[in-house]
Parts: structure tokens; sequence; C-alpha cells
């Protein structure tokens, strides 16, 4: 038996990068995953190669930076599968490392919906049905970028989302239920290739490089996928509250 025998799981930004990797184990440790992205296609393509491999998965198109996508995929998940035992907030986008002189309100508020926002509302209505469960495990994906080393859009969010973590764990740490986060360090994925580096503001970046250490090796996904289920699995369940950094040292520059 896996480590999430059982476990009924919702992965947001599941259909590629780490949420890929994160909903590929957990079918492996036995638990059923609803894949939530924007991308219909993508959605289905990665429930069909869980499927292959003998899980249980259905697809949900939402955008998670709307609030009412975010119910919908609550309520898909809990009448197609009774309950949720394991929310993953993955979903999130990059914010090109704009600092703050040449960051649009515009920019700001989209990346801040996304990668703030999101964890909020999945969140709140996803607590609705593990308070009733008297369980559940939360697993936020945060980032290295929450202590100042990326765009100050995404540092804000991140920095938000490891402080939402510790807040949600606070209210609930008598109960049953646990919120905790991992922060990737740079992780080969759609969000930082080269297509997406070559946005990047050039200079503020290079500015941001010299905090961290970049010359360490890199995490793949897959490092990234084996914390989150550490926290979602019953393997870390006296632990809440926590944010878990995953890169090889890069943020202790």
């Amino acid at each position: 038996m896996g480590v999430l025998q059982d476990k009924v799981a919702v992965v947001t930004g599941a259909n590629s990068g780490i949420g890929r990797a994160t909903a590929a184990l957990f079918v492996a440790e036995g638990a059923t995953v609803v894949v939530c992205g924007r991308r219909t296609t993508a959605n289905e393509q990665v429930v069909q190669e869980l499927r292959v491999a003998g899980g249980r998965a259905l697809a949900v198109q939402a955008d998670v930076s709307a609030a009412t996508d975010c119910r919908r995929v609550v309520d898909a998940t809990v009448e197609a599968f009774g309950r949720i035992d394991v929310l993953v907030n993955n979903a999130g986008i990059g914010d090109r490392h704009m600092p703050i002189d040449e960051c649009s309100e515009d920019w700001f508020d989209t990346v801040v919906r996304t990668d703030q926002y999101s964890v909020y509302y999945m969140t709140k209505y996803v607590l609705e049905h593990m308070v009733g469960a008297g369980s559940g495990s939360i697993v936020n994906v945060s980032s290295i970028g929450a202590g100042g080393v990326a765009g100050i859009a995404y540092s804000a969010a991140k920095a938000a989302v490891n402080a939402m973590t510790k807040n949600v764990a606070i209210r609930y740490a008598a109960t049953g239920i646990r919120c905790n986060a991992v922060a990737p360090g740079p992780t080969p994925t759609p969000l930082n290739g080269p297509e997406a580096a070559a946005a990047f503001h050039a200079e503020f970046a290079e500015m941001c490089a010299r905090h961290i250490d970049v010359t360490l090796p890199t995490a793949s996904a897959q490092d990234q996928a084996q914390a989150i289920c550490w926290f979602a699995s019953d393997a870390s369940r006296s632990v809440t509250g926590q944010v878990l950094y995953v890169d090889h040292g890069t943020s202790l520059y």
C-alpha cells in the first residue's frame, strides 16, 4: 500500500511541472487525484497518463485566480469522490523578475491573484469539507522568492503564502487538519525554462542572483513532489505550519 492509499487529493496547476510530477507520485502512492488547471487538453492528457498508470483521476478546468472557479473545483471533487483529504495549492505564474519601478499595477494584480488569492480561495472552500471530516492536509507551494529574490509581485505573493500557511496552521492546530508549505529553489519547469527566462527583466534578475547561490545543483520537479507527498501523508501527522525549503541550500547563501 502507498502512503496516500485511498486519499482524495486536489492538485492545482497539475498539468505541468511540479504539479504534474506531484499528481503522478500521488497516484503511485494510492491516491485519487483531481487535476486542476486552465488548459483543458493538457488536463485531460495528464488524467489519461494517470489512468494508464492504474490510478483514479478527474480533470477539472479552472482558473484558480477566480473564486467561482475554485468553488467549482471543490464541488466537483466532492460530488465525484465524496470528500477531499489533501489539497495541493501549486498553481502559479512567474512575474518575469519585474522590479517595483517596472511592474505595472495590472501585472502586480495578475500575479498576486494567481499566486496568492488562489491559495486563499481553494483553502477556504476545501476547509469547509475538511472540518466536517475532522482531518486533512493542505500543502502550499511557495518559493525561495518569498525572501525577495524575485520580482516584486511574485516575492510579495509567496511571502503571503508563507504567512497564510502558518495562519491556517494556527487556526486548526488543535484538530486533525494541517497546513504546510514547500518552497522550491530553482527547479527546471516551463515556469522558468528558456522561453520564460527570455522575458525576465535581465538587470533585476542578475541583481537577485547575487543574493542566492546559483552555482549549486537544481532540484527536480520530482524532488519537489516527494516533499509535497511527505506533507500530504500521515508520515508528517505531527507537523503543521512549516515551510520546507527544497533548494540544495541555494537560499542559504
